[in-house]
């Protein structure tokens, strides 16, 4: 899907349905701290969460003192939902609107979380592009946490085809430089109480660069 759709398509999506009227909505992103807390170096390590829309999951890690959050995501309306919602602490969290393919990161993270963003990239150059990303914004010794869909899980999202992974299939698509750590399934419950099977995937990045 080209960048304009694609963000067309994200855009009339938040403005169209309400936070928690969308499949991936969740009140409590539990699997998504449990793994940041895991694996992050401190409060003041830095993490980017990638396609984080109007998730809580920026909430819960200010919650819990954390203090270098970004959050990046292709839609203006899925960031406004979610700063509206923080209010006076939105402006501790740094807010980029891009299309994460087309993104030229200015900094690097100790952290990189991704929940349902990579599982879009059925195009092999847009997946090439995210990994390239991923390298250059990730430190060596740093962290990715991805979550997708599972084998078993479903093949179409928000009207839009999916590749399903388990853990080895996207550390092949991520390559040697990431080393699994860790993996784990995961059940979500939309908000109309049906399941989605998706597995969460901890790396560390290796090397010196």
């Amino acid at each position: 899907m080209a960048e304009a759709s694609r963000q067309a398509h994200w855009e009339n999506v938040y403005t169209s349905r309400g936070e928690t009227d969308v499949s991936w909505f969740q009140d409590n992103p539990k699997p998504s701290l449990e793994l940041i807390e895991q694996v992050q170096g401190g409060r003041d390590t830095g993490i980017i969460d990638i396609g984080g829309g109007a998730s809580r999951l920026a909430d819960g890690l200010l919650e819990r003192g954390f203090r270098d959050l970004t959050v990046l995501d292709i839609s203006t309306a899925a960031l406004d939902l979610a700063a509206l919602r923080l209010g006076r602490r939105a402006s501790e969290v740094q807010w980029i609107t891009a299309d994460m393919t087309e993104w030229h990161p200015s900094r690097r993270f100790d952290v990189w979380h991704d929940r349902a963003v990579f599982h879009f990239l059925v195009d092999p150059a847009d997946r090439a592009a995210y990994v390239t990303r991923l390298r250059s914004a990730l430190v060596p010794g740093g962290h990715a946490i991805i979550a997708t869909f599972a084998t078993d899980g479903p093949d179409t999202c928000s009207g839009l085809p999916v590749r399903r992974y388990d853990a080895a299939l996207l550390a092949t698509e991520l390559g040697a430089e990431f080393l699994l750590v860790e993996s784990r399934p995961h059940d979500h419950l939309t908000p109309w109480n049906s399941s989605q099977r998706f597995q969460f995937s901890v790396f560390q990045k290796q090397g010196g660069s």
